[in-house]
């Protein structure tokens, strides 16, 4: 397929095909997948065509126009943007074959099992044991930060199952099952009154050997594949002046009696460094739907963290006394979490954690100081090598 035109016109055949206002949404879905065009930038066979990633809005466009379903994305974000391209980028085909659909179509939910409670950003030093039993692996071990677990039917797991090496090289990657009745889920309540994160206990957990992704020992390299694609997911937009500059933007409009010369500047920046992470951003996605997931996506991440908390900082002198309110401190387990669809209170106590989740903001620092920017390791300077020998 070499041409927009012909996208299109394989779209409007497939909606001629396909009643998009049919009631069986689940089976429109799994045509849409078949029909190559779920993710249009994957291969030929799992979802897509092999064309350009930038290419996918028209096609979501043209599927939203006509009122078809959507795999509701908002539920599934772990499994979409960071499960699917892992194993895509590192998976086998039979893997590949097994997963991606039903990931897409929303049939398989996935969480993240990769923070513990010694080893949040330093990932690499997990304690969770993954202990081989002939075909199998025999997993314990606790996990936590995990957000969406109580919904989740799979999760993307890394455990130990080398101690004798360096950490770094002990570690591998798995698929796994959280169905098993070793996996043990419990709430943890943050600074929102609400439980969008668990702890996770895995007890003689059970995953089959063809569900490891990747070879035994390399979970680091495949875990940095991953992080490589949250950090871009994480806040994406695509349309300008939306997500948190959108919303500070509308108060500052709305309030135009508590408007001050400094609060004018300051929004300024803010609306400048959102649209520059926004058209990074876009940038980067392109590479990784060609399969080059990079150290540039902690930049964007950082950038997300500060644009957030900075903005939901400013909402909150906009709109003066009324920041102060709470609507609701209810402990509740959302299935979906809206940085924009709460009140203000919500949205400056939530952008607090935006700079620890998806990598602290410190350990994000170091990525881009040596793996962008070439600076020396900040543990092994040695002044008699040039930098890049002395990145890490």
């Amino acid at each position: 397929m070499s041409s927009t035109a012909e996208l299109e016109t394989r779209v409007a055949a497939f909606l001629a095909e396909f009643d998009p206002a049919t009631p069986d949404r689940l089976e429109f879905l799994r045509a849409r997948f078949d029909a190559g065009l779920a993710w249009v930038s994957f291969p030929e066979g799992l979802g897509g065509l092999d064309l350009p990633q930038g290419l996918q809005a028209g096609v979501d466009a043209a599927m939203a126009r006509a009122g078809a379903p959507t795999n509701e994305p908002e539920k599934n974000g772990i499994g979409l943007g960071m499960a699917g391209p892992t194993i895509l980028s590192v998976g086998t085909p039979q893997q590949q074959r097994r997963f991606l659909r039903p990931l897409w179509t929303g049939e398989e939910i996935w969480c993240q099992l990769f923070s513990e409670p010694d080893a949040g950003s330093d990932l690499a030093n997990v304690s969770t044991r993954a202990v081989r039993n002939g075909d199998e692996w025999i997993v314990n071990g606790q996990k936590v930060w995990t957000s969406g677990a109580q919904n989740a039917q799979l999760a993307i797991l890394v455990a130990r199952t080398n101690p004798d090496v360096p950490k770094h090289s002990g570690l591998t990657y798995f698929l796994c099952d959280m169905t098993d009745p070793g996996v043990e889920i419990r709430p943890l309540r943050q600074i929102t009154g609400e439980a969008e994160f668990n702890e996770v206990f895995l007890t003689d957990v059970r995953i089959p050997d063809s569900q490891r992704l990747g070879g035994e020992g390399e979970g680091w390299r495949v875990a940095n594949t991953t992080l490589n694609t949250e950090r871009v997911s994480i806040g994406q937009s695509a349309e300008r002046e939306t997500g948190m500059i959108g919303v500070v933007s509308k108060t500052w409009r709305d309030h135009p009696e508590r408007r001050t010369s400094e609060m004018h500047d300051r929004l300024l920046r803010l609306w400048v460094d959102a649209e520059v992470f926004r058209l990074t951003g876009q940038r980067l996605r392109q590479k990784l739907a060609q399969g080059q997931p990079g150290p540039e996506g902690a930049a964007t991440k950082l950038t997300f963290a500060r644009i957030a908390q900075e903005a939901s900082g400013l909402e909150l002198e906009l709109i003066g006394e009324e920041g102060l309110r709470y609507t609701d401190w209810t402990m509740v387990r959302p299935d979906l979490v809206s940085f924009t669809g709460r009140d203000a209170g919500y949205r400056y106590l939530r952008a607090k954690g935006n700079s620890i989740e998806g990598g602290t903001s410190e350990i994000l620092r170091n990525i881009v100081a040596e793996r962008v920017l070439g600076l020396p390791g900040e543990h092994r300077v040695d002044k008699d090598r040039p930098w890049k020998e002395g990145a890490r």
